[in-house]
């Protein structure tokens, strides 16, 4: 199976490769629009800005690709911000795969933003390899809007989407190359 991470120079690139090589998987780490059409998995990590991810996918000509896609995606942190429709980070258009909009985090005295560290999920779904009561690492400052592809949720002030699932397209806002056994679990979970 090969699994093609997109490259949008920016984020959790390297750490995502090591994480599902340790697994097994066959990857490439690749801008080219051919590579990742033939993928059978696709995987679209990032850390860093919205505006940033968006300009880039457009600049390698990958929106189309990306959209049209399908065979199993699954959207890491930033990338899983980029499966909505839009996002405030910028006031972008984001792929549109799933409906909603990504909203930036209130802080408040007990809930500094960004978001980091381990929360605790809430999941409704029986088949991502993570478990309600499992803890999960997360480092972000925005975050989805609820809605129907919500499968998994923690609270930070409100309860958030933590894992999103439409047809093909899987997203997780938390870092499963660093949320040890339940990030494994939800990445073999992924390439099985």
């Amino acid at each position: 199976m090969t699994i093609a991470i997109v490259d949008l120079g920016c984020g959790n690139v390297g750490s995502v490769d090591h994480a599902l090589r340790r697994l097994g998987a066959v990857t490439r780490i690749t801008d080219d629009l051919a590579t990742i059409d033939a993928a059978e998995r696709v995987v679209l990590p990032g850390v860093g800005a919205a505006g940033h991810a968006m300009a880039r996918i457009d600049a390698l000509g990958l929106r189309a690709t990306l959209q049209r896609r399908d065979r199993p995606m699954l959207g890491i942190c930033l990338g899983m911000q980029l499966l909505f429709e839009s996002s405030e980070e910028g006031g972008i258009d984001c792929l549109g795969l799933i409906e909603g909009r990504v909203r930036a985090l209130e802080p408040a005295p007990e809930r500094p933003v960004p978001h980091m560290g381990w929360s605790k999920v809430e999941v409704t779904a029986d088949d991502l390899g993570v478990r309600s009561g499992d803890y999960l690492y997360f480092a972000h400052g925005y975050a989805c809007d609820p809605g129907p592809a919500t499968v998994a949720t923690a609270s930070y002030g409100s309860d958030l989407p933590v894992i999103v699932r439409k047809a093909n397209w899987l997203g997780a806002q938390f870092h499963p190359e660093r949320s040890g056994e339940a990030g494994t679990r939800f990445l073999k979970s992924f390439l099985a």
